[in-house]
């Protein structure tokens, strides 16, 4: 058996980085998807296009398995010098998304107005889940390859992916948006959400390029037939999927009940429909901005953790997962602080002229901590090959959630805000069970005080000087935009200074961590 592929071996805190640098620019690039599109079709138009939404999420949630699962399975080939075991896991990788994403793109396209009637949605909503339905089938073949090269511990490759995917989306989506426009809102809705198909075909192209670089390396003269290989990947991804799947149920769940709810709270449709737009159009979109970083650091978790765990090598483990945990505090925290206390800043400069909505934001922002630490903690768990543990947590808060969110939002003076709570509890639930189970599987024990209070001290400082400097400059400049980025940028570099004070992350750690391995 011939050596490990030589490719670029990142660390788990510089592959958190590269990926949540590049989510960070995705979403950033994303913005440029908001904000001609609310523009151009408002909060009504981003209301029909976020209804289909959650049934392309719901995909995504069914697929998400299968590159964690091929992450975890070529980390721990290549851990093993085990060529051919990696050829095998991509061979039967694409068959099985290629069948997965051609079958569901192919369901929704021929199944678009039983759907809709189904989910008693307004008809107008059809020209979008059509439009989306071309998705999955691109999605599936791109996602493939990102979980071979998280598997390498090369996030490079998915980095550049990713803001290749949101170049695609933006430009090709917003110039069908607006070449539709005279047809109607619905049908600019549409043209934008076949930009979620484009996204997939330009970075699937880009993935599938680099791949074809560094296939000679991975060269074998005949590749055997090992069906245990197809077996195990659908042992490992099927419980991730379903893990994954019950998030986005929730939801799709939300844009059946939440619009329907609001309607017996007293709100007319065009109504509920544009709260729920403020809600899934722009509240979740910017809380979506630290959750990129979470996403990043998931998929870091599980291709470093799974290879000390498949060689044995237990205290490096705990290392990591202490370092993980930690990360997640220190992405949380600030973030929950600045999306808190600068909500209304922050919508004036992301969505001008189109700012309704701060006070969902803020409340929903209470929840970035808890949705965070589900998030690694079922990476962790899956690394180590607990796979149905986080899958049981999160179908509990789940359930909880529906259950807030279904007697909550009638009541006229709460309404929405039904949603945002059910959203908040149901995370706690979930994350405090995944907390729990770690404890007791991996016997790793967690000190509040280094992973809670000292990044909260952090925080709190930090958005003092942050509300501070943000009306000093207001009151300077009158400019909501340039005191909202100066603030925001002083607030990360007083965070960062008193994170490495604190004792969080040791500047040595950061520096040997990020230069090399």
């Amino acid at each position: 058996m011939v050596g490990v592929v030589r490719m670029e071996k990142q660390s788990l805190l510089k592959g958190t980085i590269i990926l949540g640098l590049a989510g960070i620019i995705a979403r950033f690039i994303g913005l440029f998807f908001r904000w001609p599109l609310i523009m151009l079709i408002g909060d009504e138009g981003v209301g029909y296009y976020q209804l289909s939404y959650p049934l392309y999420m719901f995909f995504i949630g069914i697929a998400s398995g299968v590159p964690v699962a091929i992450s975890k399975m070529v980390s721990e080939k290549n851990a093993l010098n085990d060529k051919e075991g990696i050829l095998l896991v991509l061979k039967k990788s694409l068959l099985l998304m290629a069948i997965l994403g051609g079958g569901f793109s192919l369901f929704l396209f021929v199944n678009s107005k039983y759907l809709i009637a189904f989910l008693k949605w307004d008809d107008k909503s059809l020209y979008a889940l059509l439009a989306i339905a071309f998705a999955p089938i691109f999605i599936s073949i791109m996602s493939v390859f990102r979980g071979f090269f998280q598997g390498m511990q090369n996030m490079n490759p998915t980095a550049i992916s990713e803001i290749i995917e949101q170049l695609g989306r933006v430009f090709v989506g917003i110039g069908l948006a607006f070449i539709l426009l005279p047809k109607g809102i619905e049908y600019s809705a549409g043209g934008a959400a076949f930009g979620a198909a484009a996204g997939g075909i330009f970075g699937g192209i880009y993935l599938f390029s680099r791949f074809m670089k560094i296939r000679p390396q991975l060269y074998t003269k005949k590749l055997k037939k090992d069906n245990k290989v197809l077996s195990k990947l659908l042992h490992i991804a099927i419980p991730i999927s379903l893990g994954a799947t019950v998030g986005t149920v929730m939801s799709l769940i939300d844009s059946v009940i939440v619009p329907q709810k609001l309607l017996e709270a007293g709100l007319t449709y065009k109504d509920s429909l544009i709260l729920y737009g403020q809600l899934t159009g722009k509240a979740f979109v910017l809380i979506n901005v630290p959750l990129t970083l979470s996403i990043a650091l998931c998929a870091s978790i599980v291709p470093a953790i799974s290879e000390q765990y498949v060689l044995g090598l237990r205290e490096e483990m705990k290392s990591k997962i202490d370092i993980a945990l930690k990360f997640s505090a220190v992405i949380a925290l600030p973030s929950l602080c600045g999306l808190y206390f600068m909500a209304e800043p922050i919508l004036k400069l992301v969505f001008p002229g189109h700012s309704d909505g701060h006070l969902i934001l803020q409340y929903l922002a209470l929840s970035i901590p808890f949705i965070i630490f589900a998030q690694c903690t079922t990476a962790i768990l899956q690394a180590t090959g607990e796979v149905r543990a986080p899958v049981y947590n999160l179908v509990i808060g789940c359930i909880v959630k529906v259950v807030i969110t279904y007697i909550l939002v009638p009541i006229p003076n709460i309404n929405i805000y039904g949603a945002v709570i059910g959203t908040f509890v149901g995370y706690i639930v979930a994350s405090s069970l995944n907390i729990i189970t770690l404890r007791r599987k991996q016997n790793i024990k967690m000190s509040l005080y280094n992973i809670i209070i000292k990044p909260a001290f952090a925080s709190i400082i930090m958005i003092i000087g942050v509300v501070f400097i943000y009306w000093y400059a207001y009151n300077i400049t009158k400019s909501n935009g340039i005191s909202c980025i100066i603030s925001i940028a002083s607030g990360a570099a007083v965070y960062a200074t008193f994170i490495v004070m604190f004792g969080v992350l040791e500047i040595k750690y950061i520096k040997k961590r990020i230069l090399r391995r």
